[in-house]
């Protein structure tokens, strides 16, 4: 059996994370820990060197997920974003190339039957296949009508 390239209607774009990423989104964050800033602070680490911020991961995934197959899709029927329930399993490095796999694994229709509710699993997963960050989010959207 093949690999999650293998599945159909799923696109795996990638993007490398680049020390202007960290600097960056600490700047525009204002999170400046040490671990992520401080070269010196972090080779003492148990990473051995600094690491991107989760949430920078993150934001990189959900940026990697508008550009998937599933939301060009959806994207004329999608409504809203109603949460997330996110996972940071390992670090993303400076160099890390993460790719976004995506597949919907519920969907239901709202109380009023005009809208349905998919749940999407992402995974972050770095260009050794190690899956970084992982998370479940619900989106809104219409529901198809008839005719």
């Amino acid at each position: 059996m093949g690999g999650p390239e293998d599945r159909p209607g799923l696109h795996l774009p990638g993007r490398t994370v680049t020390e202007t990423d960290i600097v960056n989104f600490a700047g525009l964050s204002g999170d400046y820990n040490e671990v992520h800033v401080n070269a010196a602070y972090a080779e003492s680490t148990a990473f051995g060197e600094r690491i991107a911020h989760g949430i920078l991961g993150l934001s990189i995934a959900s940026g990697l997920f508008t550009r998937t197959e599933l939301v060009l899709r959806i994207q004329s029927n999608l409504v809203a974003l109603l949460g997330l329930e996110w996972k940071f399993t390992g670090p993303v490095l400076i160099g890390d190339t993460i790719r976004l796999e995506a597949e919907i694994t519920d969907c239901r229709p709202t109380k009023d039957g005009k809208r349905g509710i998919i749940e999407v699993t992402r995974r972050v997963v770095n260009q050794r296949g190690e899956v970084v960050q992982i998370g479940k989010t619900p989106l809104m959207l219409l529901r198809r009508t008839e005719g």
